[in-house]
Parts: structure tokens; sequence; C-alpha cells
């Protein structure tokens, strides 16, 4: 334990080991964590992680739109013809 840092109780560390073991990645990777104490440094690494990830499903979510929006003036101007 570092220095100013405040002990977790029994509850909290028994919550700690029911977390989450596995992270699934796009790429089809797992990490496994391992049953040791969840950190802050371990929390700050998964945030980064899902930041990451939603930043990259705002990118999909954009080009899906722009695909929608083509497809749409595609119909209007075959529906024209």
């Amino acid at each position: 334990m570092e220095e100013g840092e405040i002990p977790p109780t029994q509850e909290e560390e028994q919550e700690e080991e029911e977390d989450v073991v596995e992270i699934g990645t796009t790429t089809g990777d797992r990490d496994v964590r391992e049953r040791e104490r969840f950190t802050s440094e371990s929390a700050q690494i998964l945030i980064g992680e899902i930041m990451g990830c939603n930043l990259e499903l705002h990118n999909i979510q954009q080009k899906i739109s722009d695909v929608i929006k083509k497809n749409n003036n595609i119909i209007d101007v075959l529906g024209r013809i």
C-alpha cells in the first residue's frame, strides 16, 4: 500500500474479486486480468481503452450516416427518372 492510501475494507476487497476478468478487443484478442488488487492505474488504463473504443464507434457511426445520406440521394435521383 502506498503512503497516504486508505486501506480497502473487507467488503471492497470482496467486490474487487467479483470484477469482470476478461476484456474483449476489436481484434479478438483478450486481456485477462489476474485476481489481484484493482488499482487506480489499471482503472485509468481501462478508461483509456473505453475512450478509444468510443471514438472509433463515433467515427463508424458518422461513416454509416454518410453512406445512408448518399443512398437516399441516389434513390431520390433514380425516383425522378
